[in-house]
Parts: C-alpha cells; sequence; structure tokens
C-alpha cells in the first residue's frame, strides 16, 4: 500500500486550492489511470480529512501521522484506511480551534465548536421532493438506502446517484437550509420578483413551484450559469424567466438595465465565504484568508445597496448567504438598513448542523414606502 501514502503526499502538495478539490481529483485520476475504483476511494477520503483539519494536528508529527489523525478525527470507518493506518500510532494533541482562526465572530445562532466539530463530518445529500413522493420513497427502499423524510424534504447519504433512479422532473437537489430560506418567501400570483443573483436558479425554482403565476427575472454575472438555470426551468415545466448577463455590484450598468424598473419582491442571496458549506468543501476552508471577508463584506453591501433601490414600496428584500459570519451576515444587514431605509423585519441562521445540512442566513428588509 506505499503507492497510496506517494498519491497521498503528491496530492496535498500539488493541490493550490485554485479550483475545487472534486474538480482537481477526477482530473489527478485521469492522469493516473492504474488506480482503482478502492484506490480512488481511499485517496478521496484521505485527501478531504486532510483538507478538513490537518491544521488541528501536532505539525511535529510526520505527514503519515497527520494523515492518520486526520482520518481518526474524521471517523474514517473505511476498512481498507483502517487497516492503512492501524500501526501507525495517533497523537490526542489535537487542537480543534487550530482549524481556523478563532478571532472571527460566528452569527447569534451557532456556536464556533458546533461549527468546528461540524467542519470533521461530510454532510448529507438532500433532494426537495416535487412530485411522486411515495414512488420515490418506494425506490429508495427497494435500493436499501437509508434515509430520512421531512414533509417534501429527503436527506440520503452523501453520493447517492439519485439521478439514477427519479425522473427529472419529480426532485430537485437542493440543502435542507436552503430549501428553508425559500419557505420564508412569500409570493402572490402576478408578481415580479427578481433573483438578482440567480447562480443555477436553485431558489428561483422554490418560488415557482411555490407560486406558478409568480413572474421572475433573473440576473448573474456568468453567462452559463443563466444558461444552466434556463435548462432546469425547461426541466420542470415552468415559464423561463427573463435573464440578463449583469454584474448588480455595478450601480451604472444596473441602471442602464432596469432604468425606473421596481420590483415586488428580491432575492439577495449574495456572492460570500461559504463558510455554511465548508463541511462540502473543506478545502476553501484551508486555503481561506481573513482579508476575504472584507472582500466579500464590499461587495455584498454593493449589490444588496444597488438592489434596493429597484425594490417597490411594499414590497421586501431577502437578504441570503451561506456564511455563519456575523460581518457578512448581522453587519451588512445593518449597514443596508442604515443606507437606503429599509426596516428589519426578521434575521435568523439556519443552523443545519443537527441534520448534517449547510447553515444559512437569512434577513427580511422591507419597503415601508
Amino acid at each position: 500500500m506505499r503507492f497510496i501514502w506517494q498519491h497521498i503526499e503528491q496530492i496535498v502538495k500539488e493541490y493550490d486550492g485554485s479550483i475545487p478539490l472534486a474538480h482537481y481529483l477526477k482530473a489527478y485520476y485521469r492522469q493516473h489511470p492504474k488506480l482503482g475504483s478502492r484506490d480512488r476511494k481511499m485517496l478521496t477520503e484521505m485527501a478531504y480529512s486532510w483538507y478538513r483539519c490537518s491544521k488541528a494536528c501536532d505539525q511535529q508529527l510526520s505527514f503519515e501521522e497527520r494523515v492518520a489523525n486526520c482520518l481518526k478525527m474524521c471517523s474514517t470507518e473505511n476498512k481498507h484506511l483502517l487497516r492503512l493506518i492501524e500501526p501507525i500510532e495517533t497523537s490526542s494533541n489535537v487542537v480543534l480551534d487550530n482549524i481556523f482562526n478563532n478571532s472571527i465572530e460566528l452569527s447569534e445562532g451557532i456556536t464556533r465548536n458546533d461549527w468546528l466539530n461540524s467542519i470533521l463530518v461530510q454532510p448529507d445529500l438532500f433532494i426537495r421532493v416535487r412530485k411522486e413522493q411515495e414512488k420515490i420513497i418506494a425506490i429508495l427502499e427497494e435500493e436499501e438506502i437509508p434515509f430520512k423524510v421531512t414533509n417534501d424534504c429527503i436527506s440520503l447519504p452523501n453520493g447517492t446517484p439519485v439521478q439514477n433512479w427519479f425522473p427529472e422532473y419529480t426532485y430537485v437537489v437542493q440543502d435542507a437550509s436552503s430549501q428553508e430560506t425559500c419557505k420564508r418567501f412569500s409570493a402572490q400570483p402576478q408578481e415580479h420578483w427578481w433573483d438578482s443573483c440567480s447562480g443555477a436558479g436553485g431558489k428561483s425554482l422554490y418560488l415557482k413551484d411555490l407560486e406558478p403565476l409568480v413572474d421572475i427575472t433573473a440576473t448573474d454575472s456568468r453567462s452559463s450559469i443563466l444558461k444552466n438555470m434556463k435548462e432546469r426551468f425547461r426541466t420542470y415545466s415552468h415559464i423561463l424567466p427573463a435573464t440578463h448577463k449583469l454584474n448588480v455590484a455595478n450601480k451604472q450598468l444596473l441602471q442602464e438595465k432596469f432604468k425606473d424598473q421596481k420590483f415586488d419582491n428580491i432575492i439577495c442571496d449574495v456572492p460570500c465565504t461559504g463558510s455554511g458549506t465548508w463541511a462540502r468543501t473543506p478545502e476553501q476552508m484551508c486555503f481561506f484568508k481573513e482579508t476575504q471577508i472584507n472582500e466579500f463584506t464590499s461587495l455584498q453591501k454593493q449589490i444588496a445597496v444597488n438592489a434596493a433601490q429597484y425594490l417597490k414600496p411594499g414590497g421586501k428584500l431577502y437578504y441570503i448567504t451561506c456564511s455563519v459570519f456575523k460581518k457578512e451576515n448581522e453587519e451588512v444587514v445593518s449597514y443596508i438598513c442604515a443606507e437606503t431605509g429599509l426596516k428589519l423585519e426578521g434575521k435568523e441562521i439556519i443552523n443545519g448542523i443537527s441534520q448534517k445540512a449547510d447553515s444559512m442566513f437569512i434577513a427580511i428588509l422591507s419597503h415601508k414606502g
């Protein structure tokens, strides 16, 4: 098994965080076709465990000792990995606080200890069931896949190949906490909503399922993402939204596009550190620099304040992040209120840790007119 140690050391040495770890590993395995399925599974778990908690290990330990400690901290159940690290003496000298800078304040509703411990655990896969829930459950039972059902949300082991079993139109892959943010939306027929940083449109799709007669305009700075969004709308037989490639942080471009147009409600799911999702992508945490928070908060303030100018009196702006950091959440919301005159109706962290889900933040601000 010496070659496994050689490969994981090469992976850790070469990977620089510039692309998602999952993409890097796929490319690495293509370059090394002799690695079998078992080898790839072992290396993938070793890599993810490393980026979850290698900083918590005694830095004086050898590389193999640190990897073994990481696998132990992440409670590996892979029998091949357990056999691999069995001869290695693991250390009890691990400091969980060293995983991430403890000077960064978290939002109210989530503790630092719980958040750090959650980083050690791979979150579940969640689907939102749109149709035929009984059939979906029957398939899961037949395949002997463990699952939990909460209304129309089903949690499954990460990596469950749902695309092989269920018709596309019956479900949407969407984290449980993301679904919870959408439950805060209140939509009426014929209202015109603006999804200002739409991404692939998960929240717009939820909105259309909630109220099919709502009219949606979606913007994003990436044309490929908007194309993907339209394909998803077609899959679910929804009327396509109006889409525009647009950087909402650019006030001038926004004015040129929308002029005097106003929206009944605005979804402002802004770019952020993603700290509430780092259990899925621990490499982002490992390579994160604290100065990036200031870059994100500056962008968030620009986007939210610019977007607010297009909200009708009586409307609501839904400010959303997948961050657990107070600076990106409560502090930005206070800034928005001060700059725009919008009134805060409510804010909360949607803490998904107990569900093995992501954690998100949402604030609802209203234009009283």
